[in-house]
Parts: structure tokens; C-alpha cells; sequence
């Protein structure tokens, strides 16, 4: 059935538009971009919404999560933080400077190293991160309610593939 008889969504209403204007243009990528962009942008405001109430922004949460998933003792270097939420080191001294006021984490010698530091969640830190990340899945998890577990599967292994697609094509525009 064609979008112009099921009236489609918000994407397929823009691209019947740029098949107006520009019919030549091959717009099937906003298909697939357009609602992943869209559907973030539709979830952003719960998912803050669900940190804030835990007194935490989005950037502090992925610290403390970050440090939770790493497993007891839940420390790691600044450089492994910084490397794996894919931030500037300056951008992590800004989290980490108020996580740490707020008592949720602590900067720690290092034993090999007495120069360097090493970033842990305190006791407060590590209740605070696993309260939100479970506050967080009970209301995502809601979102995909009426969606049958075999279709959620199914998106997120064509997700999957989709992500190392294009994380494969972006590596061979670099070399």
C-alpha cells in the first residue's frame, strides 16, 4: 500500500514531500535514520526524566553505570572511563568533579602508580547506579509493551547489523 492511502508517519510523510521537490533523489535512508533519529528524540525526555529523579544528568549516569558494569571493585582509570564513554578527558574531569561532591564516587591512588588516580563508585554511588539503571529499564522495557518479544528480537538483531554495517563503512572512509 502506497504512503500516500495509509497517510504513513512523520518520516514517510517528509520523503513523499522530497519525492515532490526532488524526484530523483533516493531517500530510502531516512526509512531507517530518520526514525532512529526520530525515535530518540521521542525518548530522550523519559530517559532524563528518570536520572533526574535519582539526581543524576545523562553524563553522570553513563559514569556510574560504566563504573558498575566494570564489577567489583568498580574502579577503573580515568583513561578507561574517558576511552569508553567516548568523551574528552576534559569532559570527565567536569562528571567526575560533581559525582564526586555528590558523594557518589571517589578518586583512589593507585597501587601501581602513586602519581595516577583511579576512579571507584562508593557505596552510595553503587546503590545510586543500580536504582537508576533498573528505574530506567522498567520504563523502557514499557515502551515496547505492546510489541511481541520474537519482533523486539528480530529489531534488535537487524540493529545489530545494522550498526556494524555502517560502524564498517565509516572505518573504510577513514583509510
Amino acid at each position: 500500500m502506497s504512503i500516500e492511502k495509509t497517510g504513513g508517519d512523520h518520516v514517510d510523510r517528509l520523503r513523499v514531500q522530497w519525492a515532490r521537490e526532488l524526484p530523483d533523489l533516493d531517500t530510502s535512508p531516512m526509512s531507517i535514520l530518520g526514525r532512529i533519529y526520530r525515535l530518540s528524540m521521542l525518548v530522550r525526555p523519559g530517559i532524563e526524566e528518570t536520572f533526574a529523579a535519582f539526581d543524576l544528568d545523562r553524563g553522570e549516569f553513563d559514569v556510574i553505570a560504566t563504573l558498575r558494569r566494570a564489577g567489583p571493585p568498580y574502579r577503573l582509570t580515568p583513561t578507561e572511563l574517558y576511552k569508553s564513554l567516548m568523551i574528552t578527558s576534559g569532559g570527565l574531569t567536569h562528571r567526575l568533579k560533581r559525582l564526586e561532591k555528590a558523594g557518589l564516587v571517589e578518586r583512589i591512588p593507585s597501587p601501581e602508580d602513586g602519581r595516577s588516580m583511579i576512579v571507584g563508585l562508593t557505596g552510595t554511588g553503587i546503590k545510586r547506579a543500580e536504582e537508576a539503571f533498573r528505574a530506567d529499564m522498567e520504563s523502557e522495557l514499557a515502551l515496547f509493551a505492546s510489541m511481541p518479544a520474537a519482533r523486539r528480537e528480530l529489531l534488535a538483531e537487524l540493529l545489530r547489523e545494522l550498526t556494524e554495517n555502517v560502524t564498517s563503512n565509516l572505518a573504510d572512509r577513514e583509510n
